[in-house]
């Protein structure tokens, strides 16, 4: 065992990035290395209190280590943590306790396990480069983003430098300035400034987020390799502009890692799973008592908040439609406030719609009676509703999900967005349209093709089935030499 090639994984401290690497890592063990996997300590006890205290035993060669994220504890211990105070807090403080970490682990008389041979760190945890570089092995940057919205994020610099951010005042989010092409970004097109991630939506120059992102991509020029959750079919264009244009990294683009993961035996490591809310398992029976294609699913992610007056548009919007529905409700998805849904909608809705606090999402957008998908473009739901051939309907709250937004209704044809304001009326025309209009069946087919090339890429012979090959060779290299 202790010649074993070690890998430590470090994802960012937030369920949409923790599920990816969580996949990762079990694919890198079942091709023989031995795994460490780091999460912040306040993840660590969510993760035990929703999956049970047995859940991160781990195996001899699998096992958990924690870092602090440097936050003071929260008062509601399954809340999201604020993502802003998150991505400042790590990149301040966690690099002395990740390198006092790996001392440890190399210190192998002691730890029992073999030297760290390598590290993969998410993109946002690039302090984990610096310890990689100390130790000169591989450090790789694993993107859990899309490559659209990467190429928007490495170009924050680039919009300063034009002028373009931060914005003069804030009459420019309703002026017509966030209709502004972007059109110099390689391998982009038809994009406009409203589609970029939301961080740019700024009047500060010193605003902490935008110069968190300015940080982040500079570090991306520092790594081995970058790998990406996404396959080559979908974002071509983009990728081969990169590639010949761009002084990056080696790209690899390994997605969907869910559909990748799903391959591999699970020896030993089905109770190893990444869901920081405990999941409500009467969904998929409830789904199984539906017709094929007659479920409207809603699940705004572990991020996305509302105000009270959005919860209830969508609430009578989804009811008004009379089709059958299951909503993923977080107990903190209302800002500031406990989710109550409006007087008479629960009696009204009975019969044909059931509400949950957290579900197995791969599973419920394979299911057949799902149809369609209302989604806040976070890349994990984006990755998943495609790979299972399901068109959406989109609110995105922030970030990354513009973006991807903007991709799933003008380029890839499976989407349509709805209002961030909200009025009933449009989400049930847009649930009737996507349940039973043409250009609801115009978005299955083409959703149906991307679930087919998205099974070809892990296939063998098939892009990221080729790819995550070449990423374990170069992550063995240092073993080997």
């Amino acid at each position: 065992m202790m010649k074993k090639p070690h890998v430590v994984c470090i994802p960012f401290p937030a369920q949409g990035h923790v599920n990816p690497m969580t996949k990762l890592a079990k694919i890198l063990h079942l091709r023989g290395f031995h795994v460490t996997f780091v999460n912040s300590e306040f993840n660590h006890q969510r993760l035990l209190n929703s999956r049970g205290q047995d859940s991160l035993k781990g195996l001899p060669d699998f096992h958990f280590e924690t870092i602090p994220d440097g936050l003071p504890p929260p008062t509601d211990l399954n809340a999201t943590q604020d993502v802003a105070s998150l991505c400042i807090s790590t990149q301040n403080t966690c690099l002395e306790p990740f390198r006092n970490l790996i001392s440890k682990l190399n210190n192998t008389s002691l730890s029992n396990v073999p030297p760290v041979t390598c590290i993969v760190s998410d993109a946002c945890m690039d302090f984990a480069l610096h310890v990689a570089k100390e130790l000169e092995i591989p450090g790789f940057l694993f993107w859990t983003f899309s490559f659209c919205s990467f190429a928007c994020f490495l170009h924050f610099p680039h919009l300063v430098e034009r002028g373009l951010v931060p914005l003069k005042d804030e009459s420019c989010l309703t002026n017509g300035y966030m209709d502004t092409q972007i059109d110099w970004i390689p391998g982009i097109k038809n994009i406009l400034f409203k589609d970029l991630p939301s961080f740019v939506r700024t009047t500060d120059p010193n605003d902490a987020m935008l110069n968190y992102v300015i940080k982040v991509v500079a570090g991306t020029y520092e790594a081995t390799s970058l790998i990406f959750n996404t396959f080559d079919e979908l974002e071509i264009e983009l990728l081969d502009a990169f590639k010949s244009q761009l002084s990056l990294p080696p790209i690899y683009t390994i997605g969907p890692v869910h559909n990748l993961h799903n391959q591999i035996p699970q020896d030993g490591l089905q109770s190893i799973g990444s869901n920081l809310w405990k999941e409500d398992t009467k969904c998929l029976k409830w789904l199984d008592s539906k017709e094929p294609d007659s479920v409207m699913y809603v699940n705004f992610g572990s991020i996305a908040v509302m105000t009270t007056q959005q919860l209830v548009a969508f609430a009578w919007g989804l009811a008004n439609t009379k089709h059958n529905f299951l909503w993923i409700i977080r107990p903190d998805l209302v800002v500031g406030e406990s989710a109550m849904l409006p007087p008479g909608f629960i009696e009204e809705t009975k019969e044909r719609g059931l509400l949950a606090s957290w579900c197995s999402q791969e599973h419920v957008l394979k299911h057949p009676s799902v149809a369609g998908f209302l989604t806040h473009c976070g890349w994990n739901s984006t990755l998943e509703s495609l790979s299972s051939g399901v068109p959406m309907i989109c609110w995105p709250f922030f970030s990354d999900q513009l973006t991807n937004c903007s991709y799933l209704c003008n380029h890839w044809g499976v989407g349509m967005e709805i209002d961030n304001e909200v009025k009933r009326d449009e989400v049930e025309k847009l649930v009737r349209k996507l349940m039973e209009g043409e250009k609801g069946k115009e978005m299955k087919s083409k959703a149906m093709e991307w679930k087919k090339k998205a099974k070809e890429a892990i296939s063998p012979g098939g892009s990221s089935y080729a790819n995550i090959d070449e990423v374990i060779n170069k992550l063995l290299l240092v073993t080997k030499n």
